[in-house]
């Protein structure tokens, strides 16, 4: 059986088209307007989920918290001043943006960092994305797991073990549907770090769970990685989302926007078709006429009598496959002909003894 999972009216399996999760995260910069606007361009480009985060920056981080971040784009020192930038959007603002996800068509998710969150976040969304450093937060992954919902769990800097471990305490405490993402846990990913091959890892680890792929590299406009991870496998793919990639800040230079969006959701459903629903190898129904014509059979050279008895410099092997396949060869030297047949005769079980 296929590992299996339901994201809002979604049902997905190992060879589901990708669920495509539109991370805006704090993109709205604590504006309204612009996070509505960004969830337009969320729809727009196709995406399933708009995604948020919800914390306060005194809940998630001290104020002695360093930035891991690249300094040349996001000048923040500290991990609790960065947060504290975005941090303004209350319990309220995030239903808000949920009856708006609601009104254009498109499902509404947003990350809790802290306990209030995965409270009021609960009635307002059809499923828990919790992120990468909170793989090991044995309580708070307890907490989410009791509300019985679908949970896609971020694995950036993680071990199989610690990994192993976040999967049984989501199980133990009540999640009967999990995801793994593959991700890197760098902002931005260079391409030789994004190690797009721990994909089939974990499907190879994890074969119970839906795999997918949280991205964190620069977006090409072939949009190499999210392709490629989905070519390995992964149907759920979660990319940072912006309005503009000049702006300064954390998480626009290394998001993709409203363009690479459409053009990955393209090339995604491409190559969904291309990929086809089978793993194990066997003809397909419409190959059935290039089995019948474009193989050989065995062929008379010459005429030859009834009762002749064949022998290799009697036969060759010719167009249409109809008759007795060359895979039989030894079997058909030192047969009879039960009748006369004349050169070029397709030969057939029928024809021999």
């Amino acid at each position: 059986m296929r590992p299996t999972i339901k994201l809002g009216s979604r049902n997905l399996d190992s060879k589901s088209k990708p669920y495509v999760i539109a991370e805006i995260g704090v993109n709205h910069e604590g504006s309204m307007v612009q996070a509505k606007k960004l969830i337009d361009l969320a729809r727009e480009g196709g995406a399933d989920a708009a995604k948020f985060q919800s914390y306060k920056a005194d809940t998630l981080a001290s104020k002695h918290s360093p930035a891991y971040w690249d300094r040349t784009k996001e000048k923040t020192s500290s991990q609790h001043a960065l947060f504290q930038k975005y941090d303004n959007f209350s319990a309220n603002d995030y239903k808000e943006l949920s009856e708006y996800c609601d009104s254009v068509g498109i499902a509404f998710v947003s990350t809790p960092f802290d306990d209030a969150s995965i409270e009021f976040l609960d009635p307002i969304m059809p499923f828990y994305k919790i992120a990468s450093a909170d793989l090991t937060n044995t309580p708070f992954l307890r907490k989410i797991a009791k509300k019985g919902k679908p949970v896609i769990l971020s694995t950036g800097a993680s071990t199989l073990e610690e990994i192993s471990a976040a999967v049984t305490e989501l199980e133990a405490a009540g999640c009967k549907e999990l995801a793994l993402l593959h991700c890197i846990l760098n902002y931005p990913t260079p391409d030789i770090q994004a190690h797009l091959g721990m994909i089939r890892g974990l499907k190879r680890s994890f074969p119970d769970n839906v795999i997918g792929y949280s991205d964190h590299t620069l977006p090409d406009d072939a949009m190499t990685s999210l392709c490629a991870a989905q070519l390995l496998g992964a149907v759920i793919i979660e990319k940072h989302f912006t309005h503009d990639k000049t702006l300064p800040g954390n998480d626009h230079y290394h998001a993709m926007d409203v363009h690479d969006l459409k053009r990955f959701v393209s090339l995604s459903e491409k190559i969904n078709v291309l990929l086809g629903p089978e793993e194990d190898k066997a003809p397909i129904e419409s190959e059935a006429i290039s089995r019948e014509n474009a193989r050989r059979s065995i062929v008379l050279k010459h005429n030859l009598a009834e009762g002749h008895i064949l022998c290799e410099g009697d036969i060759t092997y010719k167009r249409p496959g109809s008759g007795i396949s060359p895979a039989s060869w030894d079997d058909v030297i030192g047969s009879i002909l039960i009748r006369a047949l004349e050169s070029d005769h397709v030969l057939t079980w029928e024809d021999i003894k």
